[in-house]
């Protein structure tokens, strides 16, 4: 007669006094182990009653080979073309994505984290809202769960970031903008979610400074993602009251370039360099539209292509060496400059 069912390994392999790791090697591949520590074990399943759970050794062990990406609104083209070759990555690797947006609500993205922990994937990619994130459970959830961060670091979240460097790619942007007129004033949200755009406004803020010049901030009202209505509603105002300090005008994102553009073609100014034009307008990103709008939008390109690679690289090392790294890496790509007719 067999004794009381035991509920997990740990139970069994203390009443057998057989090691755990030992019955984990052997329940993978019972070859694996010596014939005498087999016979042990297999006498010890005659005695007691355990079967063991596949599908939960197999969970702990990570083999699950699902992959989470959570970005944080799938309406955006910007956020759609970094998710797809993150996602190609991810295939091409053996893995099964799990993609899943978190709406611009902070709530949503500790409710897609959650999920995911319920199936515990192999690793995480995770693009966070950034500013109203919930940087404690983010951490809770990564102490868990191997994640790497792209595009918004949060300093304290996840083993790893990758993402572009704001100082430089601005930098070009301001130096660029300078060199061929009148120096620009940022454009931007006065309280944006995302930290590049924090970031971006310190970059040129400097940028400035280190030429001489003085920054101009166009800090306008605004909260979500509907980037394209705050740029034209406040861009309408700012053009309307007369009200910009320069006659060139860097945004924070070409979302909001994009919603100024607008504006000035609603208002009847011309946007380009030369004669005729009142304006030169650009932005940051080389988002997907960036180069239909009317005229085209000047802007700093972020690698697509370099940051989904490494930040899927990076996640892929940690899973595959079963090891978190002793210290956060952070990895940054510069940008490059796009001229195009908008400035």
């Amino acid at each position: 007669m067999k004794e009381p069912k035991i509920k997990n390994m740990e139970e069994f392999a203390a009443v057998s006094g057989i090691s755990r790791p030992t019955l984990s090697k052997y329940f993978n591949n019972p070859s694996s182990v010596r014939r005498s520590t087999r016979s042990r074990i297999e006498g010890a399943l005659e005695k007691f009653d355990y079967q063991p759970n596949f599908y939960a050794m197999n969970q702990n062990r990570r083999l699950t080979k699902n992959i989470g990406i959570v970005i944080p609104y799938m309406a955006d083209p910007f956020f759609a073309e970094i998710a797809r070759n993150v996602e190609n990555l991810v295939l091409e690797a053996g893995y099964r994505p799990i993609l899943l947006g978190s709406h611009g609500d902070p709530y949503q993205e500790i409710e897609n984290l959650e999920n995911l922990r319920v199936i515990k994937p192999a690793g995480v990619l995770l693009a966070p809202l950034g500013r109203v994130s919930d940087p404690e459970r983010l951490s809770a959830f990564c102490a868990d769960v191997p994640t790497v961060l792209f595009d918004a670091n949060i300093e304290t979240v996840g083993e790893a970031f990758v993402g572009s460097d704001n100082n430089q790619s601005v930098g070009i942007m301001v130096d660029y903008l300078c060199e061929t007129g009148e120096p620009p004033a940022f454009f931007e949200m006065k309280s944006p979610s995302n930290p590049n755009a924090l970031k971006r406004r310190s970059a040129y803020v400097h940028a400035m400074n280190t030429l001489g010049h003085v920054p101009h901030l166009i800090q306008v009202p605004g909260e979500g993602w509907d980037f394209e209505e705050i740029g034209f509603q406040n861009g309408t105002r700012a053009i309307s009251e007369r009200n910009l300090p320069s006659d060139t005008i860097l945004c924070s994102n070409d979302r909001l370039a994009i919603g100024f553009l607008s504006a000035a073609f609603q208002l009847g100014l011309r946007v380009g360099s030369g004669p005729g034009n009142a304006l030169r307008v650009a932005g940051h990103d080389d988002h997907p539209f960036s180069r239909y709008t009317c005229p085209t939008l000047t802007t700093v390109s972020q690698n697509y292509e370099a940051i989904a690679r490494k930040s899927a690289q990076t996640l892929f090392e940690m899973i595959e060496s079963d090891a978190r790294p002793i210290r956060r890496v952070e990895t940054l790509l510069e940008g490059k400059l796009i001229r195009r007719e908008s400035a």
